[in-house]
C-alpha cells in the first residue's frame, strides 16, 4: 500500500484544477465535495488496503472536467483524460496506479460495484457523499463491506449534508 502523501504539489494541482473548472468552485461538484471524497476514500482505504495516492487522485480528478452541475456523462472520462495529460507533469504515478486511476475516473457514475478494491474504494468514497445531492446512499450500491457499514453511512451521509 502507498502512503496517502502524493508525489506532487497538491496546492499547484488544485489550481490549475481549479483555473480550468468550468462550473462554481464551491458547487454540488467543486472542491467540498472533492475534499469529503478524499476524506471518505482514505478512511475506507485505512480499512481496505486500498492505493491511497489513487484515492486522492481520484478525489482531485474524478469531477475535475464537468460541464454542468447536472446531466453530464462523459465527466468522468473526461476527467480520467486530463489525468493522463497531467501525469509525469504535475503528479507522478506508476502505470498500474494510472490504469486504476482511469477505470475509476472513467466508471464512478456508472453505478457499477464490481472492480479492483482500490477502485471500488473510489466509488464508495464518492457514492458516500451523495447526500450533498439530496440523496442517501444505500448499501445496495456500495461496494466495500467498510463503507456499507451502518456507522459509516451515517457519519458521511451528515457531513455531506452540513
Amino acid at each position: 500500500m502507498r502512503s496517502a502523501l502524493l508525489v506532487c504539489d497538491r496546492a499547484a494541482l488544485l489550481k490549475h484544477l481549479r483555473g480550468r473548472f468550468a462550473i462554481n468552485w464551491h458547487g454540488d461538484h467543486g472542491a467540498p465535495h472533492w475534499a469529503r471524497v478524499r476524506n471518505n476514500g482514505l478512511m475506507i482505504a485505512a480499512t481496505t488496503g486500498a492505493n491511497m495516492a489513487v484515492v486522492e487522485l481520484f478525489a482531485f480528478f474524478h469531477d475535475s472536467c464537468r460541464v454542468n452541475e447536472y446531466t453530464d456523462h462523459d465527466h468522468g472520462k473526461r476527467g480520467a483524460d486530463l489525468a493522463l495529460k497531467l501525469h509525469g507533469r504535475m503528479f507522478e504515478a506508476s502505470g498500474e496506479e494510472m490504469k486504476l486511476l482511469v477505470e475509476a475516473c472513467t466508471g464512478h457514475s456508472n453505478g457499477h460495484t464490481e472492480a479492483d478494491i482500490t477502485v471500488q474504494t473510489c466509488w464508495d468514497a464518492d457514492r458516500l457523499d451523495l447526500g450533498r445531492v439530496g440523496i442517501r446512499p444505500h448499501p445496495k450500491y456500495l461496494c466495500t463491506a467498510v463503507a456499507k457499514d451502518a456507522g459509516v453511512l451515517k457519519g458521511a451521509y451528515l457531513r455531506s449534508v452540513r
